[in-house]
């Protein structure tokens, strides 16, 4: 097409104003955000627990080997328990040792008035007096012990308790620590050390052995030199009133 000098220049002027020539603008695709993924928190560090402070050693009880050979007299008294013929008793402890006599003399009372023991099946009355005895229990260590009961031809090794003319001798030893073969504490052995030494005292001399497997050790059974298959046991009668007896020994 051929324009002639002010009609073209008319023309673009028009097509300016129209935008009939003007090349369309390119659409533009509108870039996506990016959206910052969340970091993830940090896992809290663990507080370490404290460690548990060590369990104390349990205190190890130590006995004397020796003492002064002198003893201290429980200044107590009682009523008499059981029935049969009166055995007045009183106790002594030997001097410089850690136990106060009365209370170990408290302690041998109840060990006599005990249910399953000689007063409660009328084998003896026992009564605790601080004079004018019948016979004394003596609290003793183990040197004293073996010197006392030596006196009567009897061989203690240490470690052993014994009856005398004068009455019963306890080894410390085995009035604080009990005895390995016994399954219980300290406070039940007392039982059998008493009422084994008591029985000899109320007449009963001779040793009994095991009865059979599974059985209870008779008091008067040496239960420290072996159970033989018994089960130890500290007291003359069971729960139901009867005896525990076994062979005796020759």
């Amino acid at each position: 097409m051929t324009f002639a000098g002010g009609a073209a220049l008319a023309y673009w002027k028009n097509a300016r104003e129209t935008g009939a020539s003007a090349a369309p603008e390119p659409t533009r695709t509108p870039t996506p955000k990016r959206v910052a993924s969340p970091r993830p928190s940090p896992s809290p560090t663990p507080t370490p627990k404290p460690k548990p402070s060590p369990s104390p050693s349990p205190k190890k009880t130590t006995v004397p080997k020796s003492g002064a050979g002198t003893f201290t007299t429980a200044q107590a008294a009682g009523d008499a328990v059981g029935s049969g013929t009166l055995r007045r008793y009183r106790v002594q402890v030997e001097d410089g040792i850690d136990i106060s006599a009365r209370e170990a003399a408290k302690e041998i009372q109840e060990i006599l008035a005990h249910p399953q023991g000689w007063a409660a099946h009328g084998r003896g009355r026992f009564q605790l007096v601080s004079e004018n005895a019948d016979f004394v229990i003596r609290i003793a260590t183990p040197d004293t012990a073996d010197r006392l009961c030596l006196a009567q031809g009897l061989n203690t090794h240490g470690e052993l308790n014994c009856e005398t003319t004068q009455g019963v001798v306890v080894n410390l030893k085995r009035w604080m620590l009990g005895s390995p073969t016994f399954a219980g504490p300290p406070s039940e052995y007392r039982h059998l050390i008493i009422n084994h030494e008591v029985g000899h005292e109320i007449g009963i001399r001779q040793h009994m052995s095991c009865p059979g497997p599974g059985k209870l050790a008779p008091v008067m059974q040496q239960q420290i030199k072996g159970l033989n298959g018994c089960r130890s046991n500290a007291y003359p009668y069971d729960e139901d009133g009867s005896y525990i007896t076994g062979p005796v020994v020759p």
